[in-house]
C-alpha cells in the first residue's frame, strides 16, 4: 500500500510497551509513515519513560491505521471529551482500526466496536460487551477491518498479523526473523487459565483498585453511544 500512514495515539498512563512493541515491528512497514501522537502533542509519561516530540493529534487529517495502546490511563481516556473526538475523526476514515490491550475499550468508547469481535487484557473482557463487542479470548483478534490484539505482550503478535496484511507473510516472517521474536517465556504463567491459583489471585488482588473506576467509565462511555 503505497503512502501508507500509521498512527500511534497516546495519552496519561499509557502502557509503554503495548505501544513500543507494535511500534518496532510497524516501524519497517515498506513506504509507511508511521506517526505517534498525542492531544495538543503533549509529552506522555509512561511508568518511568517520557515520550516526547509528539504530533498533535488534531492536525494529521487522516490515517490508514489507527492504533491504540492500552494502559491504566484508558480510564480517564475515555472520559475526555477532547481525546475521544480527534479518535472518532481519524478512526471514521481509517482503513484499519486496531488495539492493543485495553486500546480497545477506547475503540468500543469511540464506537468501533458495534457488532464486531475484539479481544483485550484478559481482566477487562467483560466491559467489551457493554459497547457492543463480541469479546474474543484469542491473542490477536480479526473481525473485517478491526484488529485487536490481547495483553501488553500480544502487541507484537498483533503487529506481525497488521504487517502480513499490509505487505505479504514472506515480509512479516522475515522481520519477525530480524526480531529473533521466537517466545520461551520462563514461566507457563501467562494467562489466567495457566497461572497457579495463588498467582492469579495476587494479580487480581492488584488490579481490584481500578476495576470499579473503569467499569463505571466504560458504562458512561457506551451510554453515550445509545440513541438519544
Amino acid at each position: 500500500m503505497a503512502n501508507l500512514k500509521i498512527v500511534f495515539v497516546l495519552y496519561p498512563g499509557v502502557t509503554h510497551l503495548d505501544f513500543t512493541g507494535p511500534h518496532q515491528v510497524l516501524v519497517r512497514t515498506p513506504g509507511a509513515e508511521v506517526i505517534v501522537a498525542s492531544l495538543g502533542g503533549q509529552d506522555i509519561e509512561a511508568e518511568g519513560l517520557v515520550f516526547t516530540r509528539l504530533a498533535d493529534l488534531a492536525q494529521i487529517e487522516r490515517c490508514d491505521v489507527l492504533c491504540i495502546p492500552g494502559g491504566f490511563g484508558t480510564t480517564e481516556a475515555m472520559q475526555d471529551e477532547a481525546f475521544m473526538a480527534q479518535v472518532r475523526r481519524l478512526g471514521a476514515g481509517a482503513t484499519y482500526l486496531t488495539s492493543v490491550c485495553t486500546g480497545s475499550l477506547i475503540l468500543g468508547a469511540a464506537g468501533f466496536l458495534q457488532g464486531r469481535e475484539a479481544a483485550t487484557h484478559w481482566a477487562w473482557r467483560e466491559l467489551l460487551p457493554g459497547f457492543g463487542a463480541r469479546v474474543s479470548e484469542a491473542r490477536v483478534a480479526r473481525d473485517g477491518n478491526v484488529i485487536t490484539g490481547g495483553g501488553v505482550t500480544a502487541g507484537i503478535d498483533f503487529a506481525l498479523v497488521l504487517l502480513e496484511e499490509l505487505a505479504g507473510r514472506d515480509y512479516a516472517e522475515a522481520i519477525q526473523l530480524g526480531l529473533e521474536y521466537a517466545p520461551a517465556p520462563p514461566f507457563n504463567a501467562g494467562r489466567p487459565e495457566l497461572a497457579r491459583p495463588e498467582v492469579l489471585a495476587a494479580v487480581k488482588a492488584r488490579m481490584a483498585a481500578a476495576i470499579d473506576g473503569r467499569a463505571e467509565a466504560a458504562a458512561e462511555a457506551a451510554g453515550r453511544l445509545q440513541p438519544a
